[in-house]
């Protein structure tokens, strides 16, 4: 809260540190070390501009009392959930659709159209839910509220280019221009103020995220991984390796057909929808594992 303006901010912004040292040169002062009020001083000079320099994962909130404005935002490829409903003219809104259950005259309804997105796609299409009359902010959109008005846009939105347009560059170019992007994603994402560990499958994406993190701490990274009881769906053999091959201590966490079935309804509760597939039951009970070890932060 600064007085004229209040923000609820869920998420991080990577580059932090690097806005805070601009507005630092352009007389701004600030009272903590976090990327949230980084995040609100920006907003208050440059108003919704600011959401195109944030490179981050984040859901927010700023209400400006002043002019009653209420500015709800989402990031590029909503990785941080928000979702809103309206009742007798007052907006609602939170990071889960249980939060907004709470509320007086919000109830737990059936979409129809919502539940044929899910069976035909996997999950509704943002702005619609699982839920009758509550919506998802899409991602990389904001919704501005002003004296009970309302009004959503896209702020980014993925660039694709021409048909027939021809990428002219070699394939060791690209290559290299790969290389350097998840090089750097990863590398501001270890700027955590709590220890970081990585998610390690075995598999070719969660090993390259492990090696190039492993680049920047060395033998201090910590990996966690699943293993199945089930010869078709166990990757203990490639985690192994990688781990033999990175240097990092280790931990693994057994499931089975049974452990999949306990634990799925609170799977279901957390993904607020009907879910088509078991997985994500495995990685509910690897989260559990990696919070059991002290760490609250995962490269996935």
């Amino acid at each position: 809260d600064d007085g004229n303006f209040v923000i609820s901010f869920n998420g991080e912004i990577f580059n932090y540190l690097e806005l805070r040292a601009d507005l630092v040169a352009r007389g701004e002062r600030f009272r903590t070390g976090s990327d949230t009020e980084v995040l609100l001083r920006l907003f208050m000079l440059e108003g919704e501009a600011a959401l195109e320099q944030l490179n981050g994962d984040f859901a927010f909130a700023i209400y400006d009392r002043r002019n009653n404005r209420l500015v709800l935002a989402r990031d590029r490829m909503g990785v941080r959930p928000l979702f809103y409903t309206w009742r007798k003219g007052t907006i609602v809104f939170a990071s889960e659709v249980k939060a907004l259950l709470e509320f007086p005259g919000v109830s737990a309804e059936m979409d129809v159209e919502a539940l044929d997105q899910i069976f035909t796609l996997w999950a509704p299409l943002a702005p619609r839910t699982a839920f009758k009359d509550i919506f998802e902010l899409p991602p990389g959109h904001l919704l501005a509220v002003r004296n009970g008005r309302a009004a959503s846009r896209a702020w980014w939105s993925l660039d694709f280019p021409d048909m027939g347009e021809i990428d002219t560059r070699s394939e060791d170019q690209v290559a290299d221009e790969v290389l350097h992007l998840l090089d750097d994603a990863t590398r501001i994402r270890l700027r955590a103020d709590v220890p970081v560990g990585a998610y390690l499958s075995g598999g070719l994406d969660s090993s390259l995220v492990s090696a190039l993190a492993a680049r920047q701490v060395g033998d201090r990274l910590r990996t966690f991984s699943v293993t199945f009881d089930s010869a078709e769906r166990d990757e203990s053999a490639y985690q192994r390796e990688m781990v033999r091959a990175l240097g990092t201590e280790h931990s693994s966490v057994a499931i089975s057909g049974a452990d999949i079935a306990a634990v799925f309804p609170a799977v279901v509760r957390a993904a607020e929808r009907p879910i088509l597939r078991s997985a994500p039951a495995p990685l509910q009970t690897l989260s559990a594992h990696v919070r059991a070890a002290g760490y609250k932060v995962v490269l996935t």
